[in-house]
This record gives structure tokens, C-alpha cells and sequence, in this order.
């Protein structure tokens, strides 16, 4: 994730959270995947390549996607990457973490906030 002012990089596994959602509601190739995240994000977040990449071939290996050679819109080669059922497993049990850790920052800062 690109670094300034209003760019943050993310915490460690909400990329692969991202992921799997998205993936989860549709397969798509990379490319797709930033742009899906950049906009439903209305630009909030934007996922470089070199962060990309790297995260599902990790995702790969770990058996949460499987990927399939397909066609882009443009008439290119590309991978075609779906989530497995352990990627569905996975997604769910992160979301489930993230909403803990969620509440607790929330509460900290409203505490903060008094």
C-alpha cells in the first residue's frame, strides 16, 4: 500500500481478509482484485503488485485458493484465482477475530473520547 497522509498500510492479514471476501463472492484474476478494492474502497485503499502477488501465492500454498488459467478482457493469459472451502473456513474464523478486535479499539478510544 502506497504510504502518505490519507494511504495507511494495512494490519497484518486484512489483505488476505480482503481476499477471500472478494473472492469469495466472485472469481477474478489480480488485476481485478485492485481494482475491486480501490473502488469499493472510493480509493481509500489501493494494493500495489509487489503486495498483491506475493499474498496469493502465500494463499496458494496454504490451500486457501486454487487458481485456473484464464482469459482477461483484453485477450490476455491470466490466473483465475477461487477460494477453496478452507479459504471459506479461514475467512470466516479472521472475521470473527477482526470484530473482536474491532470492538476493543472502539471501546478504547470512546474511553478516550469521555
Amino acid at each position: 500500500m502506497a504510504k502518505n497522509s490519507e494511504h495507511r498500510d494495512l494490519f497484518p492479514g486484512a489483505l488476505e481478509i480482503m481476499i477471500l471476501k472478494i473472492l469469495r463472492l466472485k472469481p477474478m484474476h489480480g488485476y481485478a482484485l485492485v481494482k475491486h478494492i480501490k473502488q469499493v474502497s472510493e480509493n481509500l485503499l489501493q494494493v500495489e503488485e509487489g503486495s498483491l502477488y506475493p499474498a496469493l501465492q502465500r494463499m496458494l500454498r496454504e490451500g486457501w485458493l486454487e487458481s485456473e488459467t484464464g482469459i482477461s478482457a483484453k485477450g490476455r493469459p491470466t490466473r483465475i484465482y477461487r477460494v477453496t472451502d478452507a479459504g471459506v473456513r479461514h475467512l470466516d474464523a479472521e472475521v470473527v477475530s477482526f470484530e473482536k478486535m474491532f470492538a476493543g479499539i472502539t471501546r478504547v478510544l470512546a474511553v478516550a473520547q469521555a
